[in-house]
Parts: structure tokens; sequence; C-alpha cells
């Protein structure tokens, strides 16, 4: 990238770390150039380790400071991170910020950043993570090859932004769009149930497309990440079969729809002539998204997807890209994530214990000579 690296600070040091992370191994694009954060005891410890200066408020800021990764949370989810990224807009500050933001948020974020000669880019990040891409790529395919069928979707709460943003990238746009009210249990399943039914269930129509949603709308306020069911799985339905993003980090499934030919007489045809699509497998994971471990999504997947993010956000930066133009996209995801809260409600409170680690082998093994 032509011109020297731009200078950099990134505000939060907690998912920050990642930005940080993926900033270290940038050096051709950015230099990291201090942290800016409340000024508690990890974070000094922090920027003494990183050899940089810490900052407790945007104002202390020096004037040659490019750019800024805002890895604070928003006012919808009680922090200052908008306050912070209108702030350094108006100093014509560079801003990437990390999802969510509030719709109204994002707009005055986007008017200041062109009133000021500024980038703004909004992070969903989730769309940058690679069985993400692949799952993107492959639905591109079956766009072009005819109209979606279904969707269905699932999400926990605190990740819903992103999953949204990724369903728009899938379908190719948002519009039309329309949400029903949550699906009412009926009383006598629910007095059967052992446990409450930890999902709400909306049912819609997204891009045209008809769109089943169930999100575990519950927060842990004390721990948010670490209590989540799952956090995205979404299938696309079309005529030649369904693709599925089994998990945030992988695998992409591709499951083709079971067709075996009659003959004369009605029966289904399973050999001969027409048939060579049945030694296809019934479902195949896509190329490279094998699931990786959790370990390897913390040290390799996620900072690789904010040194994707961060490259597109510097490329604007040098081209001086218009942030309203780019905007638009995200301004449609940030209204249809806020139409689809309001429908939910208010998250229910829980508290449960951690969760215990269960590996795959722990799970019992059966062959088919075991099988009575």
């Amino acid at each position: 990238m032509s011109g020297p690296p731009l200078r950099v600070v990134v505000c939060g040091t907690g998912f920050g770390r990642f930005y940080v992370r993926a900033l270290l191994g940038m050096g051709d694009t950015f230099q990291l150039s201090g942290l800016l954060t409340r000024g508690g005891e990890y974070s000094r410890r922090y920027a003494e380790d990183l050899g940089v200066p810490l900052y407790t408020d945007p104002d202390q800021l020096p004037d040659d400071i490019d750019a800024a990764c805002v890895v604070v949370g928003s006012a919808v989810s009680g922090g200052a991170g908008g306050e912070l990224a209108h702030a350094l807009l108006r100093r014509g500050v560079h801003v990437i910020q990390e999802h969510p933001v509030h719709h109204d948020e994002l707009a005055g974020a986007l008017r200041l950043a062109r009133r000021n000669g500024a980038v703004y880019h909004l992070n969903p990040f989730y769309r940058h993570v690679e069985p993400v891409r692949r799952f993107l790529e492959a639905a591109g395919v079956l766009r072009g090859r005819g109209p979606f069928l279904f969707i269905d979707a699932t999400s926990a709460i605190q990740v819903l932004h992103p999953l949204l943003d990724v369903l728009a990238r899938a379908l190719g746009g948002l519009r039309p769009w329309a949400l029903g009210s949550p699906l009412q249990a009926d009383p006598e399943v629910t007095a059967l149930a052992a446990r409450a039914q930890p999902y709400r269930v909306l049912q819609g129509t997204v891009a045209g497309v008809p769109l089943t949603l169930r999100v575990q709308n519950q927060m842990d306020p004390s721990d948010g990440d670490n209590h989540a069911l799952l956090w995205h799985r979404l299938a696309l339905g079309t005529e030649d079969g369904v693709l599925t993003l089994a998990d945030t980090h992988g695998p992409v499934l591709w499951h083709p729809r079971l067709y075996a030919p009659r003959d004369e007489h009605g029966r289904l045809r399973t050999t001969g002539p027409g048939t060579g699509h049945l030694d296809q497998p019934a479902t195949s994971p896509l190329e490279g998204t094998e699931a990786p471990t959790y370990r390897e999504v913390f040290d390799l997947l996620w900072p690789r997807a904010l040194e994707r993010a961060l490259t597109g956000f510097a490329e604007d930066v040098r081209a001086g890209t218009d942030p309203l133009a780019r905007g638009q996209f995200d301004l449609g995801v940030c209204r249809l994530w806020h139409e689809t809260t309001t429908q939910l409600g208010r998250p229910e409170i829980v508290r449960p214990a951690p969760p215990r680690p269960l590996a795959a082998g722990e799970l019992g093994r059966t062959t088919l000579e075991d099988t009575p």
C-alpha cells in the first residue's frame, strides 16, 4: 500500500487486544501509536509491554494520529464507544468501530465522517472470518442459479447483529423485509417441558425469502460471551440443495437434494444411466471450512479476520472513500437489527454455572458391528 503506515490508536483493551495483535502484523500499513482507555492498571501495564503511550482522553492524542480502532461498547451495550467515535471523527481521525451500534449513532458517525473529511467503518467482524467468507462465496454461486426458497437462522442475542449482516450479504440485500411477532408456545407443550425454552422464534421475510429465526434471547450481564448455546447457524435452501453454515467458525456444509429417477413402474432407480449423481456424498463440508480448535479461533481466525477488516479500512482511507455511500448497507442492517430486537423484547437475565468442557471423544463410539 502506497504512503507511510497510518498511525493508529486502539481504544479498549478487551477485544481490542485482538486488534492490537492484527495491527502488529501489518507494519507496512499501520503503526500502533498508542492505546486510549480509562487508564486502569491492566491497560497501563499492557501499554508498557507494547512500548506505546497510554491516553485516557481523546483530547490528549497528538495531531499526527491518523486513525483509531474503537473497540468499546456503544450506547446499545451501555458504553461510551459511540461518543468516543464521534469525538475522534470531529478531529478528522479516521475510525473503524466494532459492532453493535445503534442506527442513529451510526448515521451520526457517517455524517460526521463526511463533514470532517474522515473515513468511518462499522466492523460487524464475522463477515471477515474465513468459514463465513466461504459461505458467502458459495451463497453467491447459488444466487446465480436460482432463487432461495427458505432461510433457517439461529443466533445468540449478543451476536444477532452480525448474523443479520451475513444474511444480508448472502442474499445480496435486505429488501423487502417484514417480521412477525414471536411465536407463542402452546401452554400444554410448555407445561410438559422440564426446562424453559431458551429460544424465541420469529417468522418473516428478508429480501423476499421466507425466514425462520431462532434467537437465544438470554443474557448473563456479568459474562455475555460464555453462555451462548451457539453463536451462529444459518441455512439457505434452494432447488439444488441446502447450504449451511453449521457454526460461526465452520464447517460450511453442502447438502444436495435427494433425487433418484423412477422407472416405468414408478420405483426409484439407484443404479444405471442417470444415477451418477448418487455417488456424491449426502452432505459435504466445503474445502477449507473444517472447524478449527477454539485456540486456533483466538490465535488465527480472529486476527486474520481483523487483518481483512483493517486492510479494507486502510484502502478506503488512502482512497478518500465517501463514508456515507459505503455506510448505506450497514444502516440497512442496523434498521433490521433494531426491528428484530424490538420484536424479541428485553432479553431474559440468566446466571448459569460455567459450561463444562466436553470433548467429542467422550460421547462414545458405535460401529456398524455394534448396532443390533
